[in-house]
């Protein structure tokens, strides 16, 4: 099948209902210090990466098998799964591209049958983490420009490309797009967004197939 439309989804909080840092922090025993960086980021004293490096550098000394339980304790957000499989069988690519992890998004990945996926890498010396990521984080810039890339190797226009996300890290995918569909989202990403659903990723169904009706209809 031709594949006509790609949807690009952020993964936590939008296509889980789990942060993978903070599954990670718990069986760290970091948990409290992950959570008073992330209050940090919040109220604009640390940017995306800045704060990221400081949360990894809690997970220091962990066992990587520990990643293996983190990533067996993600939970897909409602209707993921069906969403993903609907937009399948009707000639979409679907992508993920997240602020987490590696090693916790490929499988998700797998089990989903995504397409295309990009994460942060995480540096591991003698079978634990060092406390540090290996090459170029994962924010706001390189989600936009994941998105971009996946497109162009589809041979697909903005017009054909749909995004969903939940948080400002996002903005720049979203804007990428052309649609943006904001997911149980913080109130700037819905003020952003085309659309603004909650509850089960399988409201974005109809807005999906609208778009790519419209889409087909105009050639853009």
């Amino acid at each position: 099948m031709k594949i006509s439309h790609l949807l690009v989804a952020d993964v936590d909080s939008t296509l889980t209902t789990t942060e993978g840092i903070d599954l990670l922090a718990g069986l760290a025993g970091t948990g409290p210090a992950v959570t008073a960086i992330t209050e940090h980021a919040m109220r604009g004293e640390l940017d995306f990466e800045a704060s990221l490096r400081q949360r990894v550098a809690t997970l220091r000394g962990l066992p990587v098998d520990a990643i293996t339980q983190a990533a067996a304790a993600v939970q897909l957000s409602p209707g993921a799964r069906q969403l993903v499989a609907a937009l399948r069988a009707e000639g979409w690519a679907v992508g993920a591209v997240s602020g987490g992890f590696v090693p916790m998004v490929a499988p998700l990945a797998a089990a989903l049958g995504l397409d295309f996926f990009r994460a942060n890498s995480l540096e591991v010396d003698d079978a634990v983490l060092t406390g540090r990521l290996l090459g170029p984080v994962i924010d706001r810039a390189a989600k936009a420009a994941a998105l971009l890339e996946w497109a162009g190797q589809l041979g697909l226009g903005a017009h054909q490309v749909a995004a969903v996300g939940d948080g400002a890290n996002d903005l720049g995918m979203m804007a990428a797009a052309g649609l943006s569909i904001a997911y149980g989202a913080k109130p700037v990403v819905v003020a952003a967004a085309d659309h603004a659903i909650s509850g089960t990723l399988l409201a974005a169904l109809p807005i999906l197939r609208a778009f790519a009706a419209q889409s087909n209809q105009t050639g853009g």
